[in-house]
């Protein structure tokens, strides 16, 4: 159990890193303005319309960094820092997030097998965890293989929650080099810009990376727990 503990923690150090990094990346290309005089939900709907987008919703929501799409409602949520600013940061948000919308109009594959998976994930990721422990407590406690088997159905909800993880990888380094390529094509942002919107992006999909590296880590290391357990 210590080990798991040092596992996490060394993860969640590495995590808390990357997020730093990125939260200082996105103010410092905050501060390059956009020669076209564009703001965040200029830049996404123009880029929504060039992709024949007509029925997918700007929307501003509170907050930072809480960009996303909502395939659901068809809405193109940016952040106030993101809606209303005119910087290389805000453009390439803005356009990752539209990114989204043009793999969901387009039914990339990627997008639709992770938008299935959602549900299952929801309710899976909260409960795995205390089911392995669960199980191993049980199996401990009275020798049994009830609590052994109780313990590998929660590495299966575990698993369904790292495989959607990594499913993630593909499907937000897609919508990025989908709006990176847009924005130099549609003439949006200068060279200056442009490197700022790549280097933003690139460490906003770092962030996803670790989340799916510490997602494998602990489903591996609970997997030893409980198959080292019937030795």
């Amino acid at each position: 159990m210590i080990g798991y503990y040092i596992l996490i923690g060394v993860i969640a150090l590495v995590s808390w890193l990357v997020s730093n990094q990125l939260k200082r990346k996105f103010d410092f290309y905050s501060k390059v303005q956009l020669r076209n005089g564009m703001s965040g939900a200029e830049i996404a709907q123009r880029m929504l319309e060039d992709h024949g987008i007509y029925d997918v919703k700007v929307i501003s929501t509170p907050g930072r960094l809480t960009d996303h799409y909502n395939p659901v409602d068809k809405t193109v949520n940016l952040s106030e820092a993101v809606y209303n600013q005119l910087n290389a940061a805000a453009a390439a948000v803005a356009a990752h997030e539209v990114g989204h919308a043009v793999q969901h109009a387009t039914a990339y594959e990627w997008l639709t097998m992770r938008s299935k998976l959602v549900p299952v994930v929801s309710v899976s990721s909260g409960m795995s965890q205390w089911l392995v422990i669960g199980g191993l407590i049980l199996g401990a406690a009275s020798g049994s293989t009830f609590g052994f088997y109780i313990a590998v159905a929660g590495l299966l909800l575990m698993a369904v929650a790292t495989a959607f993880s990594f499913i993630t990888l593909p499907v937000e380094y897609d919508a990025s080099n989908r709006a990176l390529v847009w924005l130099k094509k549609a003439n949006m942002v200068g060279q200056q810009e442009y490197a700022g919107a790549e280097d933003s992006l690139k460490w906003a999909a770092r962030t996803y990376l670790v989340a799916a590296i510490g997602a494998l880590a602990s489903l591996l290391y609970w997997a030893l727990q409980v198959f080292g357990s019937r030795d």
